[in-house]
């Protein structure tokens, strides 16, 4: 009883207690011991344990009759349990009731059990921060801290903003937010986010972001708005229950009157009307179908991965096309030296030489050639550095010309250089009018993108397309490298958006595509996109408002796992659709021809319930990881 809320353990109370005065009862009716006194009597005593087990159903439906939603299950319980009593079926009037409660509580149970998956993240909300001023430390609300501050995060804190380490080294916890159980590790120059727990070392970090657009707080805005958006299936069920209810309302009060009316069996015809209305409470599917949709989003959340809505869900279900922009998604958008070819010296002496004529640049370009050189540049030996708009740079080391650049650079010149066909970006090099090589350096595929790939085509996707403003060599082979079944080269941002209407204008009624992205630039083609994924640990802020899921780790095999999530959402859906469905409409024509007893209404309606929740609770059990 330790997992039941307090409401909760006082439905269960009841019960016990219902079911203990049912017994009893129940022996005394078969027993003879109620024969000698009147019917009056005999219903005030049932009245005590129906009052104890449905006070509040009939509060309930009063409540709702007075403000005009007649029509709905505890009004069908209520009127079925009073004609029960007014025909003297006393024992299953409370039976009714018993069992309707029985069933009510699981499925409070089970509701609660897959809302906490997802409200478990509500737990990342910081409650303080621990900011330095004036080389004071204060503790103030997370909300009050400024970009720019200084705070301090100390082991076992939550992190309470988006920021970057300043001074300090640790491990952070990251699972609550991206679902990876590893911690990372964090030194100076990192950047953590809100929510994250500090493992092993007390850090200074610069703060980033305000708290209302930090990671953490957009994290809750997103799971908070996920209940409000239907998938079809579940606006379906919500229409069908509207006009469900009142119809079998009004079968069964002709199945009470007009064959009464023609043979005289009063009692006999309001029992069967009795058991229609307890069969056709719509419990199951009114419950079950919203919660498997709420367990398929909790099962996602728990991978690390943010589902805004049932809607899309479902639509991931159906993906059949996947285009992903290249860089920041695909590859890590982080430049490498990954050739060095020299021409009359050294491969030691070439990176020297482009080491130092990007002394002066932060060009991600040149932070990747002095990380390959691997070694402190000596300034003091370069002089009159100069840029060419277009071409690259020229300047003196150790007082002799050197040219650092593209091939047009090279022949405007007049060095002798053969260009060199690559995937990636070549620089060329030049000392005192003599070649001396060449570097390429290009964009590293992102881990996890090979297999990413093909566990795509294992779940179904028929087709996988890329697009990148990158050179088509480059697209050539990154393609190539992970099985792309499609590239475009040369892209700008505009130029997106019509490739993914053109894919879409060839896609049928059922066909799904899904865009993923990371950049500002991505934002305009994941919202055209049927169901548009952004990554959210370095993807723009526009990138991810636009998406309709969130990778939060921006690890791209959880694509596929979110697919077997949405499939096996969908198909626990649809098989409490057909069963309950099915075992409702048997039964109910079985009551009508007087075939099915009340405890097999009860069946009809309670059993059914508890059957499709249990069946809606295994989208919980997801083990889906990357």
């Amino acid at each position: 009883m330790g997992s039941l809320t307090k409401k909760q353990k006082n439905t269960l109370l009841r019960i016990i207690v219902t079911f203990v005065l049912f017994v009893i009862l129940m022996v005394c009716e078969h027993t003879g011991v109620f024969a000698p006194l009147p019917w009056w009597a005999v219903t005030l005593i049932f009245l005590v344990p129906y009052a104890v087990i449905g006070y509040d159903i009939i509060i309930k439906a009063g409540k709702n009759i007075s403000h005009g939603q007649v029509f709905d299950e505890n009004f069908l319980m209520l009127v079925a349990t009073v004609a029960a009593f007014c025909i003297g079926e006393y024992s299953e009037a409370v039976a009714v009731m018993l069992f309707y409660q029985v069933g009510e509580l699981f499925q409070s149970y089970a509701v609660g059990k897959a809302r906490s998956s997802i409200t478990d993240l509500m737990n990342i909300v910081p409650e303080y921060a621990n900011v330095e001023w004036e080389n004071e430390v204060r503790q103030v609300d997370p909300d009050d801290v400024e970009v720019g501050d200084t705070i301090i995060i100390k082991p076992g804190e939550r992190i309470p903003l988006d920021a970057v380490i300043t001074e300090g080294e640790t491990m952070i916890d990251t699972a609550a937010l991206t679902g990876e159980s590893v911690p990372r590790r964090a030194a100076a120059g990192d950047e953590v986010i809100s929510g994250c727990i500090n493992g092993s070392g007390t850090v200074k970090a610069r703060v980033t972001k305000a708290f209302e657009d930090s990671t953490v707080t957009r994290i809750l805005e997103l799971v908070e708005n996920a209940g409000s958006k239907k998938a079809r299936v579940e606006n379906f069920i919500t229409r069908f229950a509207k006009y469900y209810t009142p119809v079998v309302t009004i079968c069964a009060l002709i199945l009470a009157v007009i064959p009464s009316l023609l043979t005289g069996e009063w009692s006999e015809w309001i029992a069967r009307a009795c058991t229609f209305l307890v069969i056709s409470c719509p419990c199951a599917l009114v419950i079950s179908v919203p919660l498997g949709f709420f367990g398929g989003i909790g099962a996602a959340s728990k991978a690390g991965i943010l589902v805004k809505g049932g809607n899309y869900l479902e639509a991931v279900s159906g993906i059949t096309s996947v285009v992903f922009d290249k860089t920041g998604t695909l590859t890590k958008g982080e430049f490498r030296v990954n050739k060095v070819q020299p021409a009359g010296c050294t491969e030691e002496e070439l990176l020297e030489t482009a080491a130092h004529a990007e002394c002066f640049s932060d060009h991600p370009i040149a932070v990747s050639i002095r990380e390959a050189y691997g070694k402190p540049v000596n300034s003091a030996r370069v002089a009159e550095a100069k840029e060419t708009a277009g071409h690259g740079i020229s300047v003196l080391i150790d007082g002799k010309p050197v040219l650092l650049g593209n091939f047009k650079l090279m022949q405007v010149n007049g060095i002798a250089a053969k260009e060199l066909d690559c995937a990636g970006t070549a620089v060329y090099a030049a000392r005192d009018g003599v070649f001396l090589g060449t570097i390429v350096i290009s964009d590293s595929i992102k881990d996890g993108s090979p297999e990413a790939i093909k566990a795509l085509k294992a779940a179904g996707v028929k087709k996988t397309v890329m697009l990148t403003g990158d050179r088509r060599a480059e697209a050539d082979s990154v393609s190539a490298q992970l099985g792309i079944d499609e590239h475009y080269s040369d892209l700008l941002p505009a130029d997106k958006v019509g490739i993914v209407e053109k894919l879409l204008s060839g896609n049928t009624k059922t066909d799904r595509l899904a865009f993923v992205g990371d950049g500002i630039n991505d934002a305009p083609v994941l919202a055209r996109a049927d169901v548009g994924i952004a990554m959210g640990s370095m993807g723009s802020d526009a990138a991810i408002e636009a998406a309709d899921i969130v990778i939060m780790d921006d690890d791209l095999r959880k694509i596929p796992a979110v697919m077997r999530i949405a499939a096996k959402t969908m198909r626990i859906v649809r098989e409490n659709i057909v069963f309950a469905l099915g075992v409702k409409f048997a039964v109910l024509i079985l009551g009508a021809l007087g075939i099915a007893n009340m405890w097999l209404a009860v069946f009809a309606d309670v059993g059914v319930a508890v059957i499709a929740i249990l069946n809606s609770m295994r989208t919980l059990r997801s083990k889906e990881k990357a």
